[in-house]
């Protein structure tokens, strides 16, 4: 693991966020993209609360290697929470022990809908298993000796929302800090987000929740905020398009593009993926024909000669 250790910041409680009264903007867990260039990123632009992408836990407890390429965090990283897949209690709590000292708190995937996660016992199958979720969240809580440490979870509902609400009752039982509800089942991909889902579940629980689904501006937070309830908002796909969307921009700003150079290049982020999230951010704001060019191009030098002569960046 890649991290600094002498950080105060590293000791504060997330669950402060939402007794600010305040409703909490967050972003998502996304599988290669949510990692600490891009957390930087938009936490210069509103984001209060950042997940990891998804870590597999049985694989992080074993794998010196694993830790090394899936956890990296820095002190400005703050509040941090570390997303794992899991199905057996222990094996999760012991990976809330690794990520303690560098981490604001751990989550629980129960959504994941991919055929894979689903086939080894993770994600969206966990929520026919209120039992298993209840007892995974009480030994991490059992295990971890520090009060403002954060244990959550992340689900998708079930199409009987009573199912959904039992198990979040006993999560909260539990002791589970907060729970994140994306309003579609796991077979749902396109289909709208159930909001009314998600204002039934915060209205018979007494923990925070985060709604989650479809959130693509500043304005639509606000509304799914009104509508359901939810003491926190998480994007993904909106705030890989626009890294900005919590401060209020309705497309990215050039700044935050030059903001994503200079951060990607400090932290020495990988080609790839320094190329895809500026291809995200440019998508509303280029054509069809300079899409074309740009999405090819296949160096960093070629990168930032096309950003300079198109853009002045």
């Amino acid at each position: 693991m890649n991290c600094q250790t002498d950080v105060k910041s590293f000791a504060e409680n997330p669950l402060d966020l939402f007794h600010s009264g305040q409703v909490v903007k967050i972003c998502a867990p996304m599988v290669r993209y949510s990692k600490l260039a891009f957390r930087t990123l938009v936490r210069k632009y509103g984001c209060d609360l950042c997940y990891t992408p998804m870590i597999i836990a049985a694989d992080f407890v074993k794998s010196v290697k694993a830790r090394d390429s899936e956890f990296t965090t820095n002190q400005g990283d703050q509040p941090l929470i570390v997303q794992f897949a899991a199905k057996e209690a222990q094996v999760l709590a012991d990976a809330a022990s690794l990520v303690c000292p560098f981490a604001s708190g751990i989550d629980l995937n129960c959504g994941c809908p991919q055929r894979w996660a689903m086939a080894a016992g993770y994600g969206a199958c966990l929520v026919n298993q209120p039992e298993l979720v209840s007892d995974i969240v009480r030994q991490v809580r059992n295990q971890i000796n520090k009060p403002s440490f954060s244990v959550s979870v992340k689900i998708r509902i079930h199409s009987d929302i009573t199912r959904t609400v039992d198990l979040c009752r006993k999560a909260e039982a539990a002791g589970v800090s907060w729970i994140t509800v994306h309003g579609r089942t796991h077979e749902e991909r396109n289909n709208p987000v159930h909001y009314d889902a998600i204002k039934t579940i915060k209205e018979s629980l007494s923990i925070p929740v985060v709604a989650n689904g479809d959130i693509k501006s500043l304005r639509e937070a606000e509304n799914i905020h009104q509508i359901t309830g939810a003491d926190g908002v998480m994007a993904a796909r909106g705030l890989l398009a626009n890294p900005a969307m919590f401060a209020g921009h309705e497309e990215t700003p050039l700044a935050c593009i030059q903001d994503w150079v200079n951060v990607a290049l400090e932290l020495g982020t990988p080609f790839t993926c320094f190329h895809h999230h500026l291809m995200y951010m440019l998508e509303r704001i280029t054509s069809k024909q300079e899409k074309r060019l740009f999405n090819v191009l296949s160096s960093t030098s070629a990168v930032l000669d096309y950003l300079s002569e198109h853009y002045g960046l």
